[in-house]
């Protein structure tokens, strides 16, 4: 013999002719007071009134200092690599040819790593620009940095 499952009725359904639907006394679920406020009202930085929310919603980002520091500054957006990380990732960032590696890194600047930090690799390296230690380390182990800022502005020059 199988069960008949019975059917639960709607908690809304049996609260009919209660007044205030198990909410306690009628004062007490007016109005967004109840709640601490509408929306995000109590989120502000002095508060952990609604942290848990907010922080579920908006992650870590949300609290804390963003913005304008003064209008001189601007932040430094270019992107840098060091030689270290370049020689460990060098499958990821170039490819082989013959005994050297050639590595296309236009958007970047490339920096020496610490200073008993050797090159083991010869590498062709075409970057935006790199410091003058990084182009020492290269040379010295048989490699060569080519710089394209310096290519453009000898482009330049010879136009005109």
């Amino acid at each position: 013999m199988t069960m008949k499952k019975t059917k639960k009725r709607r908690k809304m359904s049996r609260m009919r002719g209660t007044g205030t639907h198990g909410g306690g006394a009628r004062k007490k679920r007016k109005k967004s007071g109840h709640r601490g406020g509408a929306g995000m009202s109590g989120s502000g930085k002095r508060s952990d009134h609604k942290k848990t929310l907010v922080l579920k919603l908006y992650g870590h980002n949300y609290f804390g200092k963003q913005g304008i520091t003064s209008r001189g500054t601007k932040k430094d957006k270019r992107k840098r690599i060091n030689l270290m990380d370049l020689e460990l990732n060098l499958e990821k960032y170039g490819k082989k040819s013959g005994d050297k590696w050639e590595v296309n890194l236009q958007n970047y600047k490339v920096l020496s790593s610490s200073q008993d930090y050797a090159v083991k690799n010869k590498i062709i390296i075409k970057a935006k620009s790199a410091s003058e230690t990084a182009i020492e380390k290269v040379k010295k182990a048989g490699g060569e940095v080519i710089l394209l800022a310096e290519k453009n502005k000898e482009k330049n020059t010879n136009a005109e």
